[in-house]
């Protein structure tokens, strides 16, 4: 598993904006997809947007027209601009890498991970 450290989440008031980042750590040659789940307590975790490497952003429908993912490739960076916010955003964020391709161990040895979640609470 690769190591995806993540930052960015907060309390904020509905209508209000949080950018979410996530980084994967080490020798890292490529990242086919990145992407963005989360969970509210009860409820199953849910793909919220993903993007595949050179291609375009997918999203929920909940959050269509008000999140943006995108990527940095050369950082090996996902980011999540949240803006519109609503209570009903408010979950645990958990960004995903798929397809890692690791220097040192071969383009047959693709690798994935999970980023450890960061708390969304939007709330007057």
């Amino acid at each position: 598993q690769v190591q995806l450290v993540e930052s960015g989440g907060g309390v904020v008031q509905p209508g209000g904006s949080l950018r979410l980042s996530c980084a994967a750590a080490g020798n890292i040659y490529s990242i086919a997809v990145m992407c963005w789940h989360r969970q509210a307590p009860g409820k199953e975790r849910e793909l919220v947007a993903d993007m595949i490497r050179g291609g375009s952003p997918n999203y929920a429908d909940s959050v269509k027209g008000r999140f943006t993912i995108s990527r940095d490739t050369a950082k090996n960076t996902v980011y999540l601009q949240m803006n519109s916010l609503k209570p009903e955003d408010t979950a645990v964020y958990y960004c995903k890498a798929d397809g890692v391709l690791v220097r040192g161990e071969g383009w047959d040895r693709p690798r994935g991970g999970w980023g450890q979640g960061t708390q969304v609470t939007v709330s007057s």
